[in-house]
């Protein structure tokens, strides 16, 4: 009895000192604005996923009855989540390690929840190193574009262009190299030179890009049959299953613990709302995925191609379709150049903590940082490049070194830091210090935020967990 009542008073210390704790500041400055934070969040969340998985997954399992299942999602599980992770990177200040490390110490009397910092670095370092060969594969598209590889190309020539690609690791390396290259230089140049720069351009570009093939896509006579695929409900198709992979599409889409949002979190101004911001996140990216299925399935109908055909959609399917159009050369170039930006802007928020980590742990330059994580990066990479080729027989587990590293990363170690970061921030964060952070007050806005973030989010994040290791099957089995 005795030992509880020290537990509950020490918490209550806590609740009472932390709020009137000097404010922290970040070593690495701020966002110049509120726009610059909710850009460069979506874009670290908008990538490959949005352009093509998110359409096809939504045509498959329902179209607008799919649609209404992930936007619960996104509103019950992902956006509390999100606003959780940012508020623990404002909280600390600092990289997703030394935050949860510090932040565990306030709230706790426990540094060893740093392992939430350290598992959204690790899982960040390993998708970047087969995002940036996949980014490499964009960017090698472009200079085919350009060069009119793809002008009324029939299947044999857009087959023999991705197969050469694959075969060639030494075109795959350049192109990787060349990926993280772009990635590094941006990052080397810290927030407001770097990061907001990068971002303000990016975004706005990748947008424009998208409303352009939305025009050519809404001549073609099978726009209809587009919108039909993705927005038609059909509830037939809704059942357990479904409901797991809305759960899952809501949360990874969102980019959430991996400890991009942490950090980009930690560079956001004092005064502004967390709430709103994270809302306005939430809807750019899911507004952008849904506007990559209006684009992109008149052009698949139109054709008569495979609409379910994930990664090759993209790089054989559309490429071919693209081909037959009228300014073939411009239209496949900038989608291309699209699904580079779409690349690019998540490869930033993705190798960031750990550049942080780096600046803040060992007093290294940005530069030197940068070059030194986008190094190892590349270095690992390496077996992502060799997985489609001259490694391509060496399997084990789940299947040669990219499947494997895909699958630690994804199914692994996402969600189990969304999971903890969801703990954390509604279990064991003192009532006091989020209701700071968040500034909701502590009337039913916040109230709201508290009860997802503390029962319906962990639930369904750990469903995803489970799901998407194979957990689940087995215990079904």
């Amino acid at each position: 009895m005795a030992r509880r009542e020290l537990a509950q008073n020490r918490r209550l210390l806590r609740a009472l000192l932390v709020p009137t704790m000097e404010k922290r500041t970040s070593l690495h400055g701020h966002w110049s604005s509120r726009t610059t934070f909710i850009l460069a969040v979506t874009g670290s969340a908008v990538g490959l996923g949005n352009i093509w998985k998110f359409p096809y997954v939504a045509g498959e399992n329902g179209g607008g009855a799919f649609v209404l299942v992930y936007l619960i999602c996104v509103v019950v599980i992902g956006l509390p989540i999100m606003m959780s992770e940012v508020l623990l990177g404002r909280r600390g200040r600092r990289n997703p390690i030394t935050t949860m490390k510090v932040l565990g110490e306030e709230e706790a009397g426990k540094s060893w929840w740093q392992i939430v910092g350290w598992n959204g670095i690790i899982a960040g370092f390993l998708i970047l190193s087969f995002y940036s060969v996949i980014g490499g594969w964009s960017l090698a598209y472009i200079e085919r574009s350009i060069m009119g590889t793809f002008v009324k190309a029939d299947g044999a020539v857009v087959t023999e262009t991705l197969d050469s690609l694959f075969a060639s690791w030494p075109r795959m390396l350049f192109w990787h190299s060349l990926f993280m290259v772009m990635t590094i230089v941006v990052v080397a140049k810290g927030v407001q030179r770097g990061l907001e720069r990068a971002v303000e351009v990016l975004m706005p570009a990748l947008v424009v890009l998208l409303i352009v093939l939305l025009f050519v896509s809404a001549r073609l006579d099978t726009f209809q049959a587009g919108l039909t695929f993705m927005f038609e409900p059909d509830f037939s198709k809704l059942d357990g299953d479904t409901i797991l992979v809305a759960m899952g599409q809501a949360f990874f889409s969102l980019s959430i613990g991996m400890g991009a949002v942490m950090a980009y979190g930690a560079y956001l101004p004092e005064g502004t709302s967390i709430g709103s911001t994270s809302l306005i996140v939430v809807f750019a990216d899911t507004m952008i995925a849904m506007l990559a299925g209006v684009v992109i399935f008149p052009i698949v109908f139109n054709f008569g191609l495979d609409p379910a055909e994930g990664p090759g959609l993209v790089f054989h399917s559309l490429p071919l379709a693209l081909g037959q159009l009228p300014w073939s050369v411009v239209l496949s170039t900038a989608f291309f150049v699209l699904l580079t930006f779409g690349a690019w802007t998540s490869s930033i928020g993705l190798i960031e903590p750990t550049v942080a980590w780096l600046v803040e742990r060992h007093q290294l330059s940005r530069p030197t940082a940068a070059w030194l994580v986008g190094g190892a990066i590349w270095f690992l990479g390496l077996g992502t490049v060799l997985s489609f080729n001259v490694l391509s027989d060496f399997q084990f587990f789940k299947g040669t070194i990219f499947d494997n590293l895909d699958y630690l990363a994804s199914n692994i170690l996402l969600p189990a830091g969304g999971l903890l970061i969801a703990i954390f921030a509604g279990w064991v964060m003192c009532r006091n210090s989020s209701a700071e952070e968040l500034d909701l007050g502590t009337g039913l806005r916040y109230k709201v935020w508290r009860f997802l973030t503390r029962f319906i989010a962990p639930v369904g994040v750990a469903l995803v967990l489970l799901n998407a290791s194979g957990l689940l099957a087995a215990m079904r089995g």
